[in-house]
């Protein structure tokens, strides 16, 4: 199988020829399920804090074929439960609390690379997202004020208005942007085989096409044979409804993205874009993009969809989104009309009923999960690898306490309630931005999409 062909990501990663699959039944101390990133950092934590640990991960395909080789490549501070719901349900400190330690966490990651020599094209740029109509002005700004309030100040975000937006980011019709300093552009592609590798060299085992088909009390059951563990990782992400007693935990939403060729120097002198930020437009379904490390721009968004009874398709297919997407950027970046897109491709990410990522660990049930990340995984992943490593030695920390720490989820609608409401939702959130670019005004949609999928904004999937 020709696995480069699944993303530009794992096109630019290296060797994907796969690692050997399980022979049999095998004993361990923990397995995790899942190669992508919340499965290899948990591993890496785990084997750097204590080297003796037996540990094997099962994975379907290959390391980093699911979201963690298909996504955005933003490494980024957001976290997917916004600071304010943070604060509403559990106070402010808490929600501060949280904030500092995804800031923190971007930076942990490109520690580690830089530690274990992964060459994952990591660049601390920041973020920006630019607001190109008065009405995304406003969001923007009111994304300050809401920073300030919880004492963040210009050295976490800053407003970039006038000349200071113009030197650093030339988008057409741009008015301000929100100049968020802690996020980086990877490549996810190589930051998880990179990691792979890593926690291979460490004495982890990787069995590659080895499908699990049930997680049970100690033991993971795959096509291959089942593997014994005293704690079993459930880090399948969206691939969770595959097995057997988790459909409807989590809806896999495919996601859909595009890459230039490498764009001629004249283009990057006249847009800038010297610090490789990560760009998002300020709509309610935006757009993110990155400059890549040898000159494209790659970029998502243009839309999402669920397919019935929580298919998970293999290679994302769909010229109505890949023209959207290509809208998009000429929209924003004229000076990309006539460059070639070399790439097309799409992936899945997981979507909880309430939008809000859940970890934890049943010490009687010798179960760990982690996952829910609405698109925001590249660094959230690093988060819950340390989390669990806390959780599963029995360490007290910061991180064990965070709100996110064994919250549980309520499953979605049986078909077809789900299928109506979550491409019901995405659909009247689309709307809501044609509604709001051609009026000025705040869409009433808004109210329609919250009661279809619950949640204010669909579309957070940059990492």
């Amino acid at each position: 199988m020709e696995y480069s062909r699944y993303s530009y990501w794992l096109e630019t990663a290296g060797d994907l020829t796969p690692r050997p699959s399980l022979q049999g039944d095998s004993d361990v101390d923990i397995a995790i399920v899942g190669a992508g990133m919340t499965g290899l950092w948990s591993a890496y934590y785990l084997i750097k804090d204590d080297p003796s640990l037996r540990i094997a991960i099962i994975e379907k395909d290959i390391a980093g074929f699911g979201a963690s080789g298909r996504n955005g490549g933003w490494c980024s501070a957001y976290f997917p439960t916004p600071s304010a719901r943070i604060a509403a349900e559990h106070g402010r400190d808490v929600a501060i609390a949280m904030q500092r330690t995804m800031n923190d966490t971007v930076r942990e990651v490109g520690d580690i690379c830089s530690a274990e020599g992964i060459d994952a094209d990591f660049a601390l740029g920041g973020s920006l997202a630019v607001a190109t109509t008065a009405l995304q002005a406003d969001r923007v700004r009111s994304g300050v004020e809401e920073a300030r309030s919880l004492g963040f100040g210009e050295e976490d975000y800053a407003l970039l208005e006038g000349e200071e937006l113009d030197n650093r980011l030339a988008v057409r019709d741009s008015i301000c942007a929100l100049h968020i300093r802690h996020c980086a552009a990877v490549n996810p592609g190589k930051l998880t085989r990179g990691l792979a590798s890593t926690v291979e060299a460490l004495g982890v085992t990787i069995y590659e096409q080895t499908a699990a088909t049930r997680i049970d009390q100690g033991a993971v059951r795959t096509t291959r044979g089942s593997i014994k563990a005293d704690v079993v990782i459930r880090a399948t992400e969206a691939y969770t409804s595959d097995l057997d007693d988790h459909q409807r935990l989590l809806a896999p939403l495919e996601i859909f993205m595009i890459a230039t060729e490498p764009l001629p120097e004249s283009f990057w002198n006249e847009v800038g874009w010297r610090n490789r930020e990560c760009v998002n437009d300020a709509r309610t379904m935006f757009v993110y993009s990155q400059r890549t490390a040898d000159d494209r721009i790659a970029l998502g968004g243009g839309g999402a969809r669920y397919h019935f009874r929580a298919k998970t398709p293999r290679l994302g297919d769909s010229e109505n989104h890949w023209n959207e997407i290509r809208r998009q950027l000429i929209s924003l970046f004229p000076g990309t009309r006539d460059a070639e897109i070399t790439h097309r491709w799409g992936g899945v990410v997981g979507i909880p009923r309430d939008w809000a990522p859940s970890i934890g660990y049943s010490r009687e049930r010798g179960l760990a999960w982690a996952g829910g990340y609405v698109g925001d995984g590249v660094s959230t992943a690093n988060l819950s690898g340390r989390t669990l490593r806390d959780l599963i030695n029995g360490n007290n920390t910061d991180i064990t306490a965070l709100p996110w720490v064994d919250h549980r989820w309520r499953r979605w609608e049986p078909e077809p309630l789900a299928w109506i409401g979550i491409n019901g939702g995405t659909k009247v959130f689309e709307q809501m931005d044609k509604n709001e670019t051609r009026s000025g005004k705040p869409s009433k949609l808004a109210k329609v999409a919250e009661m279809l999928i619950g949640e204010s904004s669909p579309s957070s999937t940059t990492g």
